[in-house]
């Protein structure tokens, strides 16, 4: 993860994110920014069903960007950009 803060003022939108096995993306951001995330720790906290089910890892990798965000299945899954941008997701 890569410390950063969500610039004001600018539209940010994730222009290709990456699977790192496992659990893992790398996303890279219309402003030249990377971030790297580990989603594991998140995943397996869940008490969440509907987010549990996203430690199947083929399911896990069918993510896509849809609109500059990070989309899993018609946003079944998803995360604010600032969250991503930052780092801190919960």
């Amino acid at each position: 993860m890569i410390k950063q803060k969500l610039p004001d003022n600018e539209f940010i939108d994730i222009i290709n994110a990456e699977y790192v096995p496992t659990y893992k993306i790398r996303l890279y951001f219309n402003n030249g920014a990377k971030q790297f995330i580990d989603f594991e720790s998140f995943l397996s906290k869940s008490h969440h069903p509907e987010i549990k089910k996203y430690l199947n890892t083929e399911l896990f990798k069918s993510f896509c960007i849809k609109h500059g965000r990070l989309d899993w299945n018609e946003f079944d899954l998803c995360f604010s950009i600032q969250d991503l941008y930052e780092g801190t997701i919960r």
